[in-house]
């Protein structure tokens, strides 16, 4: 005979999806939705500094990969997408470009991703070794609690603002155009360590 769930119980799970959706009334504003620009987080700005003391290898300047006609339809919706939110803008043609970064379109369950090929950024590029939690810490800091929630930042990565001498670092080139990062795109070297610190910076009573 299966198990009845109690009145007692089954009013606690409505006064807790109450009090759930009152809570995500009251702060509907922060969350993300489509088509607006993303949000920007102020006084975080990151500064990528690479080791080279003379001038640029000619590996930071490298043309734009062939596309199939599907990865060229792909590419040119996630390069829209990123205008839009405000991640990225369109350079114009009497700019130098001392750095040029060529991007892949990949495919997975026929959904596609764009990720820049940044591996030789990341060779000259000095490291940041801001601490990252590990998994094991944060477990056991909530071993103890009685509820677990989590929330996911949307494109967190790219809510982190850049420098103007980094923005021109972070240079893609695309059979669509050149186009230069505003925030930190996903793929490049201590991305998570620019983030963690922002993260701690705002949240450091909630991050403890």
């Amino acid at each position: 005979m299966p198990k009845q769930k109690s009145a007692l119980s089954s009013n606690e799970d409505v006064y807790k999806e109450k009090f759930l959706i009152d809570v995500l009334y009251t702060y509907k504003n922060e969350f993300s939705s489509d088509n607006e620009p993303l949000c920007a987080i102020r006084g975080h700005e990151v500064d990528i500094t690479l080791n080279i003391n003379r001038q640029y290898s000619s590996v930071l300047r490298r043309p734009a990969y062939p596309e199939s006609p599907r990865a060229r339809e792909a590419l040119e919706k996630h390069i829209q997408e990123l205008l839009q939110l405000g991640v990225q803008r369109k350079v114009g043609h009497n700019e130098e470009f001392k750095v040029k970064t060529p991007v892949i379109i990949s495919f997975h369950n026929d959904k596609s991703r764009m990720v820049g090929d940044f591996r030789a950024l990341t060779t000259y590029t000095v490291p940041d070794s801001y601490p990252i939690p590990r998994i094991q810490e944060a477990l056991t800091q909530l071993s103890k609690s009685k509820y677990v929630t989590s929330m996911d930042s949307f494109k967190g990565f790219n809510q982190n603002v850049l420098m103007p001498k980094s923005k021109k670092l972070l240079r893609i080139i695309t059979q669509c155009g050149i186009y230069e990062y505003l925030r930190i795109p996903f793929g490049i070297k201590n991305s998570p360590s620019y983030y963690q610190r922002m993260m701690n910076t705002i949240l450091p009573t909630d991050l403890s």
